[in-house]
């Protein structure tokens, strides 16, 4: 009977696993299509003409987070890129305003708020990116019949599709396995990644690449790759002591553990939000650079393109503050020195209480600055690797970082909740037979 039971509930268990698994591939399918819905009133002909020859510029950046669906303008065009920036300014906002840091206090119901807020400015900034692609299509006579229709009809495509996918990323994170906006961007990448190989392929066949390049950069990659798992997985472990203390007339001795801490506390969050920063603007500029009275924009567009001092710098730099910055955000050094002065834990040779945050916050400040060089250097020096060699494809550290980080991720949930179903299995099994209902 015992077993029987048993059984149930890991079987229940496994096929909650499968839905989530399901969901998420179902997500996939679904973002994946809508990426090769195009936008009504558009000549396929003349856009690509406009598209050809810009993958390894910033449009071909914007095309590797949307999976390809700029360059066919499909209705998930701008991707997810304009909810991700009304995140970063609303996370910023939070931090400078006391009443949005307020609402960050009241727990669900103030980050509700904060949520509609995000979407709130996801629905301006798409607007406007929406704005601007249906103005730069039409001056590039893309557009079949350019009129107020036309600006109206994409422009309403374009900010329908960026929500949509906003609204699937929120249902992959709730229904699924994994945060939902970084499987989608995951998606696009990878989805990216056979085309990118077969013309790479091509071009060596062609002789215009060495195969021996190719081999280095193969090398290359999988030393990264390599080098990105043994750091995501490296952790700063600090001794916890526990007091001798009594409870429920039984006394437990003293004993000892550890608090481990992430190099790279902010995972794939800082390439992404640096990426974003510098898409919104390089983007528009590109956009508008045609426009009589603006031409400076065109040396701003070529100097915030791949492989220039100016993007590097930028990138560089904001790698290092969203590090900082997101760290600060999910960790406060206070509040588990709080957390472990109650649960009667201490440092060795550190007095509890403030003491002890200004200790944890010294070593995490130390960890970030080494995580926050360690994903710019991942970021860059694949970047450099392409550019010198020329390999005709988009894939650098940026996109490197999100597929490990993220499949890294998926995997370690899922078998948390493989680990979760078999524990309450075995608690199962042992309630059981403490009420003498298992087997002798």
């Amino acid at each position: 009977m015992a077993t029987g039971r048993q059984g149930a509930g890991s079987t229940s268990g496994y096929a909650d696993l499968k839905y989530r698994l399901l969901f998420v591939l179902l997500a996939i399918v679904v973002f994946r299509i809508g990426s090769y819905i195009p936008v009504p009133g558009l000549n396929p002909l003349r856009l690509q003409e406009l598209f050809n020859g810009q993958q390894n510029n910033i449009i071909g950046l914007f095309n590797m987070f949307s999976g390809g669906a700029l360059m066919r303008f499909s209705i998930f065009a701008l991707g997810i890129m304009p909810y991700i920036s009304a995140s970063i300014i609303i996370q910023l906002l939070t931090v400078l305003s006391p009443n949005l840091s307020e609402l960050r206090k009241e727990g669900e119901s103030g980050q509700r708020k904060i949520n509609k807020y995000t979407r709130y400015g996801t629905v301006i900034l798409s607007a406007f990116q929406a704005i601007g692609v249906s103005k730069m299509l039409a001056a590039n006579g893309v557009a079949i019949s350019p009129g107020i229709s036309f600006y109206f009809t994409t422009t309403l495509t374009l900010v329908t599709g960026t929500m949509f996918l906003m609204w699937l990323g929120e249902q992959v994170t709730e229904r699924g396995i994994g945060n939902g906006i970084s499987m989608i961007i995951f998606a696009g990448i990878v989805a990216g990644l056979p085309t990118a190989l077969g013309r790479t392929l091509e071009q060596v066949r062609e002789g215009q690449l060495q195969i021996l390049v190719l081999l280095l950069v193969a090398v290359a990659v999988f030393a990264v790759v390599a080098f990105v798992v043994y750091v995501e997985r490296a952790q700063r472990k600090i001794t916890i002591n526990y007091a001798r203390r009594m409870q429920g007339g039984k006394v437990y001795s003293a004993q000892s553990s550890h608090l481990p801490l992430k190099i790279n506390m902010a995972g794939v969050i800082p390439p992404i939000f640096a990426s974003s920063l510098i898409l919104f603007p390089a983007t528009l500029a590109q956009w508008f650079s045609g426009t009589k009275g603006m031409e400076w924009l065109s040396t701003l567009t070529v100097s915030l393109q791949q492989g220039q001092p100016l993007h590097m710098l930028l990138f560089s730099a904001g790698i290092i503050f969203f590090c900082f910055f997101y760290t600060a955000l999910v960790f406060n050094p206070k509040e588990t020195a709080d957390n472990l002065k109650k649960s009667g834990a201490f440092i060795p040779g550190i007095r509890p209480g403030d003491q002890t945050a200004r200790y944890i916050d010294n070593v995490m400040t130390r960890l970030t600055l080494a995580g926050a060089i360690y994903v710019t250097l991942v970021c860059l020096l694949p970047e450099f690797l392409i550019l010198a060699w020329n390999v005709p494809f988009y894939f650098g550290g940026t996109s490197l970082l999100i597929i490990v980080v993220v499949v890294m991720d998926f995997m370690a949930q899922v078998q948390a909740h493989i680990m979760s179903f078999q524990y309450e299995s075995l608690l199962k099994k042992a309630n059981l037979r403490g009420g003498g209902l298992a087997p002798r």
